[in-house]
């Protein structure tokens, strides 16, 4: 049986399904970027929202843009935009649930003509981003915007109607909205980033000054930018959850989503025309998301960046099994414990150790089976938010950070393009040429990577950091990841 909306009614009674009308739903939030995060996270709250019973009729339309857009609306438009969502449990269980909240999905085009009139129309109260730590425009080390590096951005620079880029979309539809009065609109994203609304207003009010100065005083007084703290593990889809799904419920998903069963969602309560109840399905709102925001980003996605290129050097496939490996969890529990906790303020509700603990926890469940190599991907948009923080507080308070400058290191060795077996490694990055050069050059000139100063900035001069990367860099060529690792303790 495929899913969809003619068929949700005959599936099995153990298999919860949207119980709210669907065809009374509107699409008051419209979202760019409908991947497995989006899915799990926004989504899924939105879907606990309309099941609760609330007076609710809040609905996600759908935007798809970039490499994987178009295969999402392929897989589901087909069926009604319907899917399911798995929460897998360590001990090997699972719950599953069809979700409803996404009601339609546009691809953006070449005109951008169909996303830009539902952005434009008056029904449309909030749009939302996941569209990865990359997709800003920013310059990851002045936080300023620029558009270099993405082609997309690039071309709607070059052509302001070419409607390529979300920005190009976004400003073409501010325009409209402007000119027939549709209303306030805030802008909300869900991207795993320091600050995610300031970095949404910098690109937005960035890119408009470049080709749209008139709308900025619109912007300005019709405009929200909500920060917002978000954490789900979710990798993605492969055969076997599919699999899974057809055997369990004798159903046909072309795009289940799967993921662990923790999720958290702090954000800031600033909306500029109405939002969801999202409070009454445990999104705790909030007048300053930016201590759960670095508790998160330093303990958790820190800790992601801390495992995965060691995981990878030692030959470990999956995230959980680098979890499980002795040498890389004391490696953890040092990071979270003396160089990330004492860089952070007191969170209400949290004990961060404690947090740092549950984060050790969740990644170490084998049924997530999340692949090393995603969190290896991208390393020059995330180790500047994830680490390199964490690294210049603790150079502000006279501290030292070995476990960060041995992280960093690691990253260099993967850099390199080989394993210690000398297997190939696809590095995946949008500076790859440029990290693969240096940490290549290391090899006749140490330290050279830590001079890509569009990563690392000033850090390379700071003699006490040096020595420590040069320290592990030295260990980790002559002695290998192993002997590194155990050198820590």
């Amino acid at each position: 049986m495929k899913l969809s909306n003619a068929t949700v009614g005959s599936l099995p009674n153990f298999l919860p399904v949207p119980s709210y009308d669907r065809s009374k739903l509107s699409p008051k939030i419209v979202h760019f970027g409908v991947g497995h995060f989006h899915r799990a996270h926004l989504a899924k709250y939105l879907d606990q929202l309309l099941n609760s019973g609330a007076n609710s009729d809040w609905a996600i339309w759908g935007v798809g843009i970039g490499a994987l857009s178009n295969e999402v609306r392929e897989a589901l438009v087909p069926q009604d935009c319907l899917y399911t969502l798995t929460e897998k449990f360590a001990d090997g269980t699972a719950t599953t649930s069809v979700v409803g909240s996404i009601i339609g999905i546009d691809q953006a085009t070449s005109t951008g003509e169909s996303v830009v009139s539902r952005l434009a129309d008056a029904d449309t109260k909030i749009i939302s981003l996941t569209i990865t730590e990359g997709g800003y425009g920013l310059d990851s080390v002045t936080g300023k915007f620029s558009g270099a590096g993405d082609k997309l951005i690039e071309a709607d620079l070059a052509d302001p109607k070419s409607c390529q880029s979300w920005l190009g979309i976004l400003i073409q539809a501010l325009r409209r909205r402007r000119d027939t009065g549709a209303g306030k609109v805030t802008l909300m994203s869900c991207d795993n980033i320091p600050h995610n609304g300031e970095v949404a207003r910098n690109a937005v009010v960035g890119f408009a000054s470049k080709v749209a100065p008139e709308l900025l005083p619109w912007i300005e007084e019709n405009m929200t930018f909500p920060n917002s703290m978000v954490d789900r593990v979710t990798p993605g889809t492969k055969d076997e959850d599919r699999d899974y799904i057809k055997n369990t419920y004798g159903l046909e998903d072309a795009w289940p989503v799967a993921c662990e069963p923790y999720t958290l969602w702090i954000l800031e309560d600033n909306f500029a025309n109405g939002r969801p109840d999202f409070e009454k399905v445990g999104v705790t709102l909030v007048k300053d998301v930016l201590p759960y925001e670095l508790m998160k980003l330093r303990l958790a996605n820190g800790t992601h960046q801390a495992l995965c290129f060691f995981g990878h050097l030692l030959g470990h496939t999956y995230v959980h099994e680098a979890i499980h490996d002795p040498d890389i969890n004391d490696l953890l529990i040092r990071y979270i414990d003396e160089e990330a906790v004492p860089t952070l303020a007191p969170v209400p509700g949290f004990n961060l150790k404690e947090w740092g603990r549950i984060v050790i926890d969740r990644f170490g469940n084998p049924q997530i089976q999340d692949q090393l190599v995603r969190i290896c991907a991208e390393t020059s948009d995330r180790i500047p938010k994830f680490v390199l923080p964490v690294v210049i507080d603790q150079i502000k308070m006279g501290g030292s950070t070995p476990i960060c400058a041995a992280v960093i290191a690691s990253w260099s060795r993967y850099a390199q393009g080989a394993d210690e077996k000398g297997t190939a490694i696809n590095v995946i990055d949008p500076k790859r040429a440029e990290i693969m050069a240096a940490a290549n050059a290391e090899l006749n000139s140490p330290g050279a990577f830590l001079k890509i100063t569009s990563i690392f900035g000033g850090l390379a001069e700071n003699k006490v950091f040096m020595k420590e990367y040069l320290a592990a860099l030295e260990i980790l060529r002559n002695n290998g990841a192993r002997e590194l690792l155990r050198s820590l303790k």
